[in-house]
């Protein structure tokens, strides 16, 4: 039905859809749109410039343009379709979607005149939408059948079953839900209470204290006892108030198995406070040495703790024989008692420990009265359980009770050896220092009568002669701790038998200082043998620079040297040994900078290493370059890698020598001990040349008189060494004649 317009052109047809039953098709209202009228164009802005763009871009053929895949223009192929599509207002989630080209039984046309400003929108019955929505239900339905069970799309929600699927668009995102509001989570407060514990147990006590103030909870948890199991108050005993350390120890009482208290002079007035003496119970090992304690709180501390097994009391004026009865009665599990320098005890005392304490191993009784008593002596050698004794200072020993104390009364003995027939003893160490009432006679008693000894200390005890030490080391094989201190009737006879014993490849400890007859003779064999050596002090004796010299080798041979490549970084190397050489006479700068020079000694190599050969591609390669200059195949050469590898010293020597020279020694020492073995070296070289100049200057008048005067006095004795007094093993040469003196060589 079209008609021509008087310009002659074509009006255009507008589609008509059916109208609903009561509704004329004849009305004007729905066939043509209202007229357009024109209105002053305004500047749109936000949401309205948004909705305005939307429409412009809703044509068929901005949508053509744009390859929209559900946007197309009518096709021309007679059927029925749809030419524009309005989007001037977006359609409701309700509403079904467009596509792209309807069947003519769901779609009905209307022509309109061209002069229409817009496209109508298209109307749809009931009728069309269920038949649009069953025929989609349909078409998913026959989709999914032929899918696998585990592959099918899961059921739509009854408003997603009738919405086709389109291009998804900012109108078409589903809306996010909000977020869940996290839940409350306190790590530490939702932390297992042993956890929490065990947290706590790897910081410092003073760290643990600083964390109480955090808060009321921090506070209770910080002074919980499972944390004071172990109370030691040695490295922050000064700096503690009285009254933190009575709460701590009131607080962890029940829980406290180690409390050392030693020198905590601040709780001199609170031992009564708050019941702190009777807040322990069930203490192991106590320690009260150095504190103001009275004797009262002594003894409540011994009532209240039957299980203890370290006590130490040492230097308390408040611990009498009465304590010693209560631990005899009380703490049958003792095995470690101190009671050096307490003046109100005595061996009386100390008879009831030993009757009521049969695991007692470590008696520690320095300047206790009563060692005289051969009663007591022979009650230790029948209970035979000590391992240590130490009786330092005890000046009331004598050689009749310490023949008790090895070989008791009125023992068989054995008329082959004159030796009494008793069971060995089982101690490891014996401190026999400043007991001045026991001689060679007493000592002798000790040998053979303490085979598993480990430590020996005998200073200052001025009865010890040669014979005795050469007739014990030998029954000694398990010696590694000689202290011979102040022991002037030695001499170097000793020093050879030492170093010919079993004891020799195990000692690790050796002091002789001022033993003025000891010198290089005895001393270089025992250097020889006496490999193990960690601390030797030689002080005021008779070696030379040769000890010295010999004492770096010795280290140097039994440390390996250690190998590091350029790359590893710094080696740091450890103390072999420590060496106390001051005060010694022949001792001068030539042997302290051979010790410095063994110490900073590293030696550089280079070796070449065959690298891996190349790839074979790489090979094929330089194969077919090398074919036309090359008349037959050659073999190509290893690759080889230079590595440089540096030797150093996996231990050096500690010395400590005339105080004029110790501190460039420590200086030394500081930089060879931090990896800068070039920086040592180079103060080596430099303190040599000064020491060099030093001489040189004063090689005339009375420096040079002085140093000859030395060296005659140095040959002098010598001499005497070598020579000795005829008597076979008093040197290496005894018996020689005497070489004369004549003052030797002036050069040295």
């Amino acid at each position: 039905m079209a008609a021509e317009t008087a310009n002659g052109s074509m009006a255009s047809i507008s589609v008509q859809p059916l109208s609903p039953p009561d509704e004329s098709p004849q009305s004007p209202s729905r066939l043509i749109p209202p007229p357009f009228e024109e209105q002053p164009r305004r500047k749109l802005k936000g949401r309205a410039r948004l909705l305005a763009g939307l429409q412009r871009i809703s044509s068929s053929q901005s949508l053509s343009r744009a390859g929209h895949a559900n946007a197309r223009g009518y096709n021309g192929s007679g059927k029925g379709s749809i030419s524009c599509i309005s989007l001037s207002s977006a359609p409701s989630l309700l509403s079904p979607p467009y596509t792209p080209t309807l069947s003519d039984e769901h779609s009905y046309f209307h022509t309109a005149p061209t002069s229409g400003t817009s496209t109508p929108r298209i109307a749809l019955t009931s009728r069309d939408e269920r038949a649009r929505v069953i025929h989609l239900i349909s078409a998913e339905a026959k989709n999914t059948a032929t899918l696998p069970v585990d592959l099918r799309p899961t059921p739509k929600s009854p408003l997603e079953a009738g919405i086709a699927e389109v291009d998804e668009d900012y109108f078409s995102r589903p809306i996010s839900k909000p977020a869940q509001p996290l839940r409350d989570f306190n790590f530490w407060r939702d932390l297992p209470s042993e956890l929490r514990m065990g947290i706590l147990s790897y910081l410092d006590p003073r760290e643990v204290i600083r964390c109480s103030s955090v808060s009321k909870s921090w506070h209770e948890m910080c002074f919980d006892g499972q944390l004071w199991a172990v109370l030691d108050t040695a490295s922050f005993y000064q700096h503690i108030p009285a009254d933190a350390l009575v709460s701590l120890i009131t607080s962890a009482g029940p829980f406290l198995r180690d409390l050392n208290l030693r020198g905590c002079v601040q709780l001199r007035e609170r031992w009564h406070a708050r019941g702190l003496s009777d807040a322990c119970r069930n203490l192991e090992n106590f320690c009260l040495e150095g504190c103001r304690i009275d004797r009262t709180s002594i003894h409540n501390f011994l009532y209240n703790n039957s299980r203890l097994v370290h006590i130490n009391l040492c230097g308390l004026a408040g611990t009498t024989n009465s304590a010693m009865k209560i631990i005899a009665a009380n703490c049958p599990r003792l095995e470690f008692l101190s009671v050096s320098w307490c003046n109100n005890v005595d061996t009386t005392g100390l008879k009831r420990v030993i009757a009521g304490c049969p695991n007692l191993t470590d008696l520690r009784a320095s300047e206790i009265r009563g060692w005289d008593d051969v009663d007591f002596a022979h009650q230790i050698f029948l209970r035979n359980s000590l391992e240590r004794l130490v009786l330092m200072n005890c000046e009331s020993l004598t050689d009749e009770a310490l023949a008790v104390l090895m070989e008791g009364k009125d023992s068989e003995v054995d008329y082959l050896t004159g030796r009494p027939i008793v069971p060995p003893r089982k101690l490891k160490h014996l401190d026999l220092t400043r007991c001045r009432g026991i001689t060679d006679k007493g000592l002798r008693t000790l040998v053979g009568n303490v085979p598993e000894l480990e430590g020996l200390q005998l200073s200052k005890c001025h009865g010890v002669v040669d014979t005795m030490l050469t007739e014990l080391f030998p029954t000694t094989p398990n010696l590694t701790h000689l202290d011979l201190e102040e022991l002037d009737e030695l001499t170097n006879a000793m020093l050879h038998s030492l170093a010919g014993a079993a004891c020799a490849k195990g000692l690790q400890h050796l002091s002789i200082s001022y033993c003025e007859n000891l010198g290089d003779t005895g001393m270089l064999p025992l250097l020889q043998s006496c490999t193990n050596l960690r601390s030797l002090e030689m002080d005021n004796t008779r070696i030379s620079d040769l000890v010295l010299t010999e004492a770096a080798a010795m280290v140097r041979r039994r440390a390996p040297r250690t190998l590091v490549q350029e790359k590893q970084g710094l080696f740091l190397p450890k103390t072999g040994l420590r060496l106390i050489a001051y005060d010694c006479q022949n001792v001068t700068w030539t042997g302290v900078r051979e010790v410095l020079s063994r110490n900073a000694e590293f030696s550089v190599t280079t070796h070449a290493v065959e690298l891996p050969p190349l790839d074979k591609s790489t090979t094929e390669s330089s194969a077919a370059s090398s074919v036309e200059t090359l008349p037959s195949p050659v073999t190509p050469p290893p690759r080889l890698h230079i590595v440089r590898s540096t030797s150093y010293p996996t231990e050096v020597v500690n010395l400590k020598c005339f105080y004029n020279y110790q501190p460039t020694v420590e200086e030394h020492t500081k930089r060879v001990m931090r990896g800068d073995f070039l920086s040592a070296r180079r103060l080596e070289r430099k303190w040599a040349e000064f020491m060099m100049a030093q001489e040189e200057a004063g090689a005339g008048g009375a420096g040079s008189r002085r140093r000859r005067r030395r060296v005659r006095e140095a040959q002098m004795m010598h001499a005497d060494e070598e020579d000795g007094a005829g008597t076979p093993g008093s040197g290496v040469g005894g018996g020689r004649r005497r070489r004369a003196r004549s003052g030797g060589c002036a050069l040295m």
